[in-house]
């Protein structure tokens, strides 16, 4: 998924910490259930870029991290944390002041061994003499949590800022998990196995031949209902030798993936995710558009059919029962994910305005949610959450809601809501009525995006 992060926010987000690693107890041998259960106990973990992320660190590493939470029956144990960056043992590579190790990270089985991997992006990082040559990092997880990782090799023709996104899924539906990269203008998709010797299947590179196509941001999920992981790349392509913001629908299919519809937008899509809003069996893609008028924001879902995407809904906050009104900068749609947070069947969409103007204070910062339900999202069943939930006075600044993820970490069927915040981030409980103050965890040195 892609994110935007403003050079506000990035200074807002600086702190520092290293804590310990997770035990757990051991995986089976096939494809972990969940893409981000890195030590196999069959709860799925949290991992998000560390405050430090690309400035100079006092903690005696520089150049990015990446913070996992390792997940419990109760949640998230934040006493069992790890953080990992190029100057971990086994980890390739080393620490570098203009690096952005953790810039984009995503997870899956990748060698099918039971424990998912994390799959870190570095497009800053430089390769001998090529600057901004970026790297892609595997992680490999274990019964003891992450250790030790592979660089992936870029394909031939990768250009550079390598690792700018990432996307996992099994996109061939051949039970291996699949990696789609962004290098250069393109999207390079991997397909499984990887080892930790660095193998991979075969490579391809997906791109609008000849037609001024531009890739800069991916999401994944499943849309026509066929079992298999579909893929949308969010860019612009050159009209008239002008740029237009797109979305790309892709197909998973056996030989990889199969170009489908695109879709056009007044202002550059910074985000999206997939869930099945209305419960009809194919899932819709929710697309983040913060910048759309004047800055005020829409979120647009492209609607999923048995053929693909089909049709589309805009939701504001000048939508009926949405709390607030739009005004100019607030980022409606800045960060958008997708989850059932009150266990009825039907996923429900989280939207970040962390731009959002509340009660006098600037850039505080609030997360509406809007609940699935028969016939889609609906404003009349959208709640607000506003960055008093974390416990504290109201503040200035705090951009409530520029990063979110929604996944169910306890299992009960519930997902929780992760927000991302300036000063205090935290994860709220998902209960029958939805996300929950009571029970709020806060997440320790969270300053980057959440794991897709």
């Amino acid at each position: 998924m892609h994110r935007h992060t403003s050079a506000a926010l990035a200074a807002a987000l600086l702190t520092a910490g290293l804590t310990p690693l997770a035990m757990s107890t051991p995986a089976s041998a096939a494809v972990a259930k969940h893409y981000d259960d890195f030590n196999g106990d069959g709860y799925r973990d949290l991992a998000y870029g560390h405050y430090y992320q690309g400035i100079s660190g006092a903690d005696g590493w520089e150049g990015g991290a990446v913070n996992i939470v390792y997940g419990t029956a109760g949640g998230l144990d934040t006493t069992h944390t790890q953080v990992v960056h190029q100057d971990s043992p086994g980890i390739p590579g080393t620490g570098e002041e203009d690096d952005t190790f953790g810039e984009s990270i995503a997870g899956a089985d990748l060698n099918k061994d039971g424990y998912a991997d994390l799959i870190v992006g570095n497009p800053m990082e430089a390769v001998g003499s090529a600057r901004y040559r970026g790297t892609v990092t595997i992680v490999w997880g274990s019964r003891s949590g992450l250790s030790g990782g592979t660089n992936l090799t870029p394909a031939s023709g990768a250009g550079s800022y390598f690792g700018r996104d990432l996307a996992t899924g099994d996109f061939t539906g051949d039970g291996s998990p699949d990696l789609a990269v962004i290098g250069g203008e393109e999207t390079w998709l991997y397909r499984g196995g990887f080892t930790k010797s660095g193998t991979t299947g075969s490579v391809s590179r997906i791109d609008k031949e000849g037609q001024g196509w531009y890739s800069y941001g991916l999401a994944s999920g499943k849309v026509n209902g066929d079992g298999r992981t579909d893929l949308v790349v969010l860019g612009e392509q050159f009209v008239d030798n002008k740029p237009v913001p797109r979305i790309w629908f892709l197909k998973g299919a056996s030989g990889g993936l199969t170009s489908g519809a695109s879709k056009t937008y007044s202002s550059a899509p910074w985000t999206a995710a997939i869930g099945d809003f209305d419960k009809n069996g194919y899932g819709d893609i929710a697309v983040g558009l913060p910048d759309n008028n004047d800055g005020k924001g829409i979120v647009s879902v492209w609607r999923g059919t048995s053929s693909g995407p089909s049709g589309s809904m805009t939701y504001n906050q000048a939508s009926s029962g949405v709390s607030g009104s739009p005004e100019a900068n607030d980022n409606f749609g800045y960060a958008v994910s997708a989850g059932d947070t009150n266990g009825d069947g039907y996923a429900d969409l989280a939207v970040g305005v962390p731009q959002e103007d509340v009660n006098g204070l600037a850039d505080q910062g609030g997360v509406h949610v809007f609940r699935g339900g028969s016939g889609g999202l609906s404003g009349s069943r959208s709640s607000w959450i506003p960055q008093t939930v974390q416990g504290r006075p109201a503040d200035s600044y705090e951009s409530f809601g520029f990063a979110l993820r929604v996944r169910d970490v306890t299992g009960d069927g519930k997902a929780e809501l992760a927000i991302g915040a300036a000063n205090l981030s935290v994860l709220l409980r998902g209960s029958a009525g939805g996300p929950t103050a009571t029970g709020v965890t806060e997440l320790p040195e969270l300053g980057g995006a959440f794991i897709d």
